[in-house]
């Protein structure tokens, strides 16, 4: 029997597994967290059946963001991968992954960041990558630095990636973004606290792989992106 929660793919969440979309200890969501329950617009056929993704249309550097440039950036290199997952853990093949980060000291490529952190030529930090028939996904790039964001007095956002996840729609987007394990600042942030439930917020740790790090070359990550049911991984609301 289907309930009014499973209409049109549409499912709550688990209790405490995502943020909600008011967070009183983050100042950016006081003026865009919607005051009333948003309301599910029915979808086009156009919406859900289209557009799809190849590796091969991104270009040769798309997963590749030390490359591209007239050197190589500077900071430590690092290797990610893992896969994209459904609730029954099988894997979701075909979806897009745009990424963007800041740099290795902690600043954008973006006029809107003004934070006195010095600017890499080489290094524009975004990228994207297609998935497999697995579901696996690789990316090469540069390990972000933290960054002052003035939400509160001494805030610093701790190192992290951020991750856009593109459906076989224009209307499955989702978004999150994951961290590396032993930072001392995730403690301190209140995005990666807005998740209630302790064991879903340490699904946006990355974890050390062994097997993926390249000898006297770079450091390998995995994180893995569930998404949907108990072990979803935590979504950022996007009102």
């Amino acid at each position: 029997m289907t309930s009014k929660d499973d209409v049109a793919g549409f499912r709550k969440p688990h209790w405490g597994t995502q943020p909600d979309y008011l967070q009183a200890s983050y100042r950016g969501t006081w003026k865009r967290a919607p005051q009333q329950v948003p309301i599910a617009i029915p979808a086009t056929l156009s919406e859900v059946t289209g557009p799809s993704f190849a590796q091969h249309q991104l270009g040769p550097h798309a997963a590749d963001l030390t490359a591209g440039h007239r050197g190589a950036p500077i900071g430590e290199r690092i290797l990610v991968g893992g896969r994209v997952l459904d609730e029954n853990a099988r894997p979701v093949p075909h979806v897009l992954l745009e990424i963007w980060q800041s740099n290795a000291a902690g600043r954008y490529t973006h006029a809107g960041d003004q934070h006195d952190a010095p600017l890499d030529p080489n290094f524009t930090g975004c990228g994207r990558v297609v998935t497999d028939a697995q579901g696996r996904y690789t990316f090469k790039t540069i390990k972000p630095g933290a960054y002052p964001w003035r939400n509160h007095h001494n805030a610093w956002r701790p190192a992290h990636i951020h991750l856009s996840i593109f459906g076989q729609g224009f209307m499955q987007r989702l978004v999150t973004q994951f961290y590396f394990p032993g930072d001392p600042l995730l403690a301190y942030d209140p995005m990666f606290m807005s998740v209630p439930d302790e064991r879903a917020r340490q699904k946006l740790i990355a974890e050390f792989d062994w097997e993926s790090t390249a000898p006297e070359y770079a450091l390998g990550y995995r994180f893995d992106i569930v998404l949907r049911g108990r072990e979803q991984t935590p979504m950022e609301k996007m009102p």
